[in-house]
């Protein structure tokens, strides 16, 4: 029996699981994203979520017939590298990512964009199996789209996707990209957890920060904003709520474009928030889609917090079958 690795790596988590051939999860592992040092950190503990997921499933990391990771940034399968993954740290320019995994754990290691993988995921496995054509938005630290046309992923010069830069008010917030009025601007976690502090500077109060602090966290994590929504926090509802209008105008616009049969929505918060707020986006697309008689659905991602890391699995199957 062949077994591969997947692993997706976010702004705050590390995703490892360990697949059989009908990719059934046997081992997993889940790590914090580090938040100093530069990609070898990164690459280190990525190993380490591995190498952990492996002992999980009763094999050693050598035994894998092949590695997939799914990454931010401009990914290079060829080279092996990722260049710019800026919600990481120390990530500005390229490392050979697939190089250094491969020198730490031993088998061949694939590389292909997180969203990318995940959405194809979600396509082969999970709630996109019924359509040939498809939209996979996660909402994590940042905000991506994956792309499948006519059942093949469609990826245009190697950064089609990219929704989280699409701009929904122009002269808007500041991204973390350096534009600005761009879905992230507003919708990223990365970028509410700047404005929250901001906000905070500015003398308003939130629990935000004292429930990170209380479960040892050093960002705000998608569990963190679902327990202040749960709680009433005020501050934590109006960000969502500008979030979800961001998230839903961009959604909406790419729609307007692709006329795509179903959108899958994923990613940290999307998965953590749930059907309500799915419902919430879906309701708040409505007055921005030009066929609004016939909405393609919205639905969950159906392989939750691991698709990704699946999702980098069958990246790692395809290279097996090269």
């Amino acid at each position: 029996m062949k077994l591969r690795a997947g692993i997706d790596l976010g702004g705050t988590k590390i995703q490892a699981v360990v697949v059989d051939e009908q990719y059934a999860v046997l081992g997993q592992q889940r790590l914090p994203t580090p938040t100093k040092g530069g990609p070898q950190d990164v690459a280190d503990a990525m190993a380490e979520a591995i190498r952990s997921a492996a002992t999980e499933a009763e094999a050693e990391p050598a035994e894998l017939s092949s590695i997939g990771v799914g990454s931010p940034g401009d990914v290079d399968d060829e080279t092996g590298t990722v260049t710019s993954a800026r919600n990481l740290p120390g990530w500005e320019g390229s490392f050979g990512l697939a190089g250094a995994l491969q020198d730490e754990l031993g088998p061949a290691v694939r590389i292909g964009n997180d969203v990318t993988v995940a959405t194809a995921a979600e396509a082969e496995l999970g709630a996109g199996q019924p359509y040939s054509s498809l939209l996979g938005v996660f909402w994590g630290t940042g905000v991506g789209a994956g792309i499948v046309l006519d059942g093949k992923p469609w990826t245009g010069r190697d950064a089609a996707g990219e929704i989280g830069h699409m701009v929904v008010k122009i002269g808007g917030a500041k991204c973390p990209c350096g534009r600005h009025g761009c879905v992230e601007a507003y919708a990223g976690r990365g970028a509410m957890e700047t404005r929250a502090r901001e906000l905070v500077r500015k003398g308003e109060e939130t629990n935000l920060f004292k429930i990170m602090e209380k479960r040892g966290r050093e960002r705000l994590t998608s569990g963190i904003w679902a327990r202040a929504l749960v709680r009433h926090d005020r501050m934590a509802q109006r960000l969502v709520d500008r979030a979800i209008e961001a998230l839903a105008a961009g959604i909406a616009s790419a729609v307007n474009l692709l006329d795509v049969e179903a959108v899958v929505l994923g990613g940290g918060l999307g998965v953590r928030l749930g059907d309500p707020y799915r419902q919430r986006i879906e309701q708040a697309m409505l007055p921005h889609l030009f066929a609004d008689d016939r909405p393609p659905p919205l639905l969950l991602a159906q392989l939750g917090d691991l698709g990704g890391a699946i999702g980098a699995a069958l990246l790692a199957a395809d290279g097996d079958r090269r």
